[in-house]
C-alpha cells in the first residue's frame, strides 16, 4: 500500500475527518490506553489531516507524560485521532485506523509497540 486519502469518523459522524495515511506502517500499542481501546494507528504530518466537522468540539485527554494530546467525541466517546509533537518538532497526529470508512484494521499487519515500557 503506498500514502491514499480516507475518510473517518467518530460514531455519531460529529467528528469527521480526512487523512493522507500509508496503512502499511500501522501500529498497535499495548500501554494502559492504547490496549484498552483497541487502537490500530497510522501517524500522518497534521498538514495531511482535515478536520470537516467537530474541530474544536473534540475533548481532550492526556495522561501518563501528557505530550499526546488525545482527542475524543463529547457525544459518543470515540477517539479518532490524538496529536503530538514528532522527535523532529513536526506536529503529528495519530489517527485511529478502526475510526476510517472502509478499511478492516484486523487485516492489516501492525507493528506492536511495548508502550507500558515507556
Amino acid at each position: 500500500m503506498t500514502e491514499q486519502t480516507y475518510s473517518g469518523s467518530c460514531q455519531c459522524q460529529a467528528v469527521q475527518f480526512e487523512a493522507a495515511l500509508d496503512l502499511d506502517a500501522t501500529v498497535t500499542c499495548n500501554c494502559s490506553r492504547c490496549q484498552r481501546l483497541g487502537w490500530v494507528m497510522a501517524f500522518t504530518p497534521r498538514a495531511k489531516v482535515t478536520i470537516g466537522r467537530g474541530e474544536g468540539a473534540t475533548t481532550q485527554y492526556l495522561f501518563n507524560k501528557e505530550k499526546i494530546r488525545h482527542q475524543f467525541c463529547p457525544v459518543c466517546g470515540i477517539e479518532p485521532f490524538a496529536f503530538a509533537a514528532g522527535k523532529d518538532g513536526t506536529e503529528m497526529v495519530a489517527v485511529n485506523v478502526n475510526c476510517l470508512e472502509g478499511v478492516d484494521p484486523r487485516a492489516l499487519t501492525s507493528k506492536r509497540v511495548d508502550g507500558r515500557s515507556f
